[in-house]
């Protein structure tokens, strides 16, 4: 609504000036860089003449731009009531100021392309003012907003989900695209785009496991996730390189998460093997390892002896509740994030096979469970949800 007002005050105001204009410098036969003034005897309406000439003396005493100076005297109410009237149209709506910017931005350079209108035109002057302050109202709003999102709190009991700050990240944009779609110029928003960009990832990036009840990877996935979708769905030029990086960090966060669960199934197997790295890495041949107390034959029978291919597949279907406990449906990540877990399993164990074969060769131990049974636990647990 205050867009279609703006728009309807300055269609009004155009004719009205450019009309006063050119009655002046014809009355007073003044060309745009006049520095005299010459009063003719004309006929004018009954009303105007005596204003006109009562001012006809300071007209001598100004050299500079002697029609600016009139119709800035003439209409010496339509700059204060213009700001009065954006300071309205800004506290209709928060975001207000963005429809106010564009019409602005757009009715300037209507005028400049229009043969009607001079580019000296003293309602040029006055609409550059208040595009200035458009502009100050603008950014000021994208400060305050980009300050609400980096110093949104979480609430205390969020388990996980959409963040409070990506929603409003997410508002913003969805609202701004849309006023700004047929604009002229984006110059201004472009550079919002970003500064909010930043605020937002600022503020995922800050998150705190003491903020939170679940795993911080996982909420950090899901969100660099949405934001990543977001962004692929506006196609948002300017924001090209923070969706590349919204995906990048969505997948190392989805890695780590990946990582630290996974470590779960197989916990003790993954910490002896984890040792045994360690001595080869510390300059113990592999084929000594076995002579290592800790690290001995027996003590790897112990460990894969707690492993049997059952208790393996009941460890991954809590696992698998686990994550869909947990994880957002509407971000819908379970069967990507399955699917690495699947993946980063059978490469830990694919590393487990090999150690035992590099360090233990020859001791014919070998884990409970194959790669086939390893395939048709997680196949099996997929298709049973």
């Amino acid at each position: 609504v205050s867009k279609q007002m703006l728009e309807q005050v300055l269609r009004e105001l155009q004719p009205l000036c450019t009309m006063e204009q050119q009655f002046i410098e014809k009355f007073f036969q003044l060309s745009h860089d006049a520095a005299d003034l010459q009063v003719l005897k004309v006929g004018v309406p009954l009303h105007l003449t005596a204003y006109l000439f009562s001012l006809s003396f300071f007209f001598f005493l100004r050299l500079e731009e002697p029609t600016t100076w009139l119709l800035s005297e003439i209409f010496s109410c339509l700059e204060p009531e213009l700001r009065g009237f954006l300071d309205v149209c800004n506290r209709v709506h928060p975001f207000s100021c963005l429809q106010v910017l564009v019409t602005l931005n757009d009715s300037v350079f209507e005028m400049w392309d229009s043969s009607s209108a001079l580019p000296s035109s003293f309602l040029n002057s006055v609409l550059g003012n208040m595009l200035l302050l458009a502009k100050s109202s603008f950014n000021k709003c994208i400060g305050n907003l980009c300050k609400e999102i980096e110093e949104t709190k979480m609430p205390s009991k969020m388990k996980g989900g959409i963040l409070p700050s990506v929603s409003r990240f997410e508002e913003f944009v969805s609202f701004s695209d849309e006023v700004f779609r047929t604009a002229r110029r984006r110059g201004e928003l472009d550079k919002a785009h970003l500064r909010l960009a930043s605020s937002v990832f600022s503020s995922i990036s800050s998150l705190s496991s003491a903020n939170l009840k679940v795993n911080t990877d996982m909420v950090m996935m899901e969100n660099f996730h949405h934001i990543h979708c977001f962004l692929c769905q506006k196609k948002i030029h300017c924001l090209e390189d923070k969706k590349r990086e919204a995906k990048r960090r969505y997948s190392e966060h989805m890695e780590k998460y990946v990582i630290k669960y996974l470590g779960q199934p197989l916990e003790k197997l993954n910490h002896f093997f984890e040792g045994v790295k360690a001595r080869v890495a510390q300059g113990v041949k592999e084929e000594e390892v076995s002579f290592q107390l800790a690290f001995s034959k027996q003590e790897l029978r112990k460990v894969i002896e707690k492993y049997p291919g059952k208790e393996v597949k009941r460890a991954l279907e809590t696992l698998y509740r686990k994550i869909h406990k947990y994880l957002s449906p509407e971000e819908n990540l379970l069967p990507v994030v399955w699917h690495a877990m699947e993946q980063e399993f059978i490469r830990q164990y694919q590393e487990f096979e090999d150690l035992i074969q590099r360090c233990y060769e020859g001791s014919g131990i070998a884990m409970d469970f194959t790669m086939e049974d390893l395939l048709s636990y997680f196949n099996s647990i997929t298709l049973s949800n």
